[in-house]
């Protein structure tokens, strides 16, 4: 089998189309997942701010939740909760 150089590939290599993240269902290779408990909950938003992935989204009940299409399990997440209100739990697929 012959691969392409270099030169041969689009600029950006295999992203072609500029702002088609949002297509890319990154979460498909993860391992565990944020669990959120509401009852240690106090609503701070720090999830969403550490969040690499910037895919802790705010829910119309104030909680703070990740989108698991776009979550990669990194545990920022759970590391950065004040309250220990996240913990990260193996992905059963």
């Amino acid at each position: 089998m012959t691969y392409p150089g270099w030169k041969d590939l689009e600029l950006g290599a295999a992203i072609t189309t500029p702002g088609n993240a949002a297509e890319l269902k990154t979460g498909d290779w993860r391992t565990e997942k944020p669990v959120l408990d509401e009852e240690k909950c106090i609503k701070c938003g720090l999830c969403a701010v550490y969040c690499p992935e910037f895919c802790v989204e705010e829910g119309e009940d104030g909680f703070f939740r990740a989108n698991l299409y776009y979550c990669k399990g990194c545990g920022i997440c759970v590391q950065e909760c004040p309250k220990g209100a996240l913990s990260l739990v193996l992905e059963e697929k």
